[in-house]
């Protein structure tokens, strides 16, 4: 049985750290905190995780949120040593994320010895991509012998999210994309449930615009700056991750708000920042929608997700040619519940819902302890 058995949550994003403390039959929040920070400062994460885990009091369990699983990981895993080890060594694929992750395992163990601990991975919902999904168009020999393929991200998000959408529409849409909008931005084409394409690939970096991350760029380009003007592989690495996207457009801020009150005050870059990212945006919608053959359901999902309504209609104006309608007053509304903002006469509905991995999370937990 969980009755009465409290699971210490730890999600150690690229931009923030999160924990909450959920009773694992009720799924109640009991503790919570969170924290900031940029970039991957050398004991910066060590420090916040510790600090936040002297905040806590007992618990039975504690799960992880990690990013990158690679191909050793299609399922929430019992942390020992091997399984650490393992997950440290895909850091180099997840630079922003999985060292972030260990630091919080470490603390974990360090505050509470003894304590099972389990690792959930955000690229494990995508396991069910196809092939022809998953595999990239480079040399074979390439792909097979360094396990070169697309894994997506955010999958802890979109489970929840597809599993909430089951709950409020009362039944499975049979197309569904979701749009995970945040520090990371990625998009999903669910299909009866399953993942079958989505924006990012190989590591977090590829696909749409983001806060700090380039999304999605031309290989020529990353070449030529390589090899004819002098740029290294590390501040390559550098400025992708944390010096594009929004930030390095605007030159303002990594902020949605900030940027769309700067570009309502009329300034320039924030302006085509906001574009730039509304134009990927929908171009990333609209190819899975083709791979989809169609929509039935939208999500927006994660902080911009959730709350930039503007973002939201500038997306939701290009799919009226699929019967999108979005109710304008349901959108500006603020209820903090989970909801439908598409107009009654829509033929797709347009849903909001909270990012919960927290949830996604606690339900692997207890599958993995066999707790009832």
């Amino acid at each position: 049985m969980s009755s009465n058995r409290s699971v210490l949550i730890v999600n150690t994003g690229s931009s923030s750290l999160k924990w909450v403390v959920l009773d694992a039959a009720t799924e109640s929040v009991e503790q919570q905190g969170d924290a900031s920070w940029e970039g991957s400062e050398a004991g910066r994460h060590e420090r916040e995780v510790a600090s936040a885990l002297g905040q806590v009091g007992s618990v039975d369990a504690i799960g992880h949120r990690v990013v990158h699983g690679g191909t050793r990981f299609r399922d929430a895993m019992l942390v020992d040593a091997h399984v650490r080890e393992e997950i440290a060594r895909l850091a180099e694929l997840a630079p922003l994320h999985n060292p972030a992750a260990i630091a919080g395992i470490d603390a974990a163990l360090a505050r509470f010895p003894g304590v099972p601990q389990v690792a959930a991975f955000d690229t494990a919902f995508h396991a069910s991509m196809s092939q022809a999904a998953a595999i990239y168009p480079i040399p074979w020999e390439w792909t097979t012998r360094w396990d070169l393929r697309r894994f997506g991200f955010h999958g802890l998000s979109v489970e929840y999210s597809v599993g909430r959408v089951r709950e409020l529409l009362g039944r499975m849409p049979p197309r569904l994309v979701v749009c995970h909008l945040g520090a990371g931005c990625s998009i999903t084409a669910v299909a009866g449930g399953r993942s079958i394409s989505t924006s990012m690939g190989f590591t977090p970096l590829e696909g749409v615009m983001m806060a700090r991350r380039s999304g999605s760029i031309d290989p020529g380009l990353l070449l030529f700056l390589l090899s004819r003007r002098g740029i290294d592989a590390a501040e390559l690495d550098h400025a992708l991750n944390e010096q594009s996207g929004l930030l390095g457009v605007s030159g303002i801020s990594a902020d949605m708000r900030q940027v769309l009150a700067a570009a309502e005050a009329g300034q320039e870059r924030a302006v085509l920042a906001r574009d730039m990212f509304v134009h990927r945006l929908i171009a990333c919608v609209g190819a899975m929608v083709a791979v989809l053959r169609g929509v039935d359901a939208l999500v927006f999902t994660g902080g911009i997700g959730e709350h930039s309504a503007s973002i939201r209609a500038a997306a939701c104006e290009a799919f009226g040619y699929v019967g999108l309608r979005l109710d304008p007053a349901m959108n500006r509304g603020s209820s903090p519940a989970d909801h439908d903002i598409a107009l009654q006469a829509s033929a797709v509905r347009i849903l909001v819902i909270a990012a919960r991995e927290d949830l996604s999370i606690l339900r692997q937990v207890k599958r993995v302890l066999r707790w009832s």
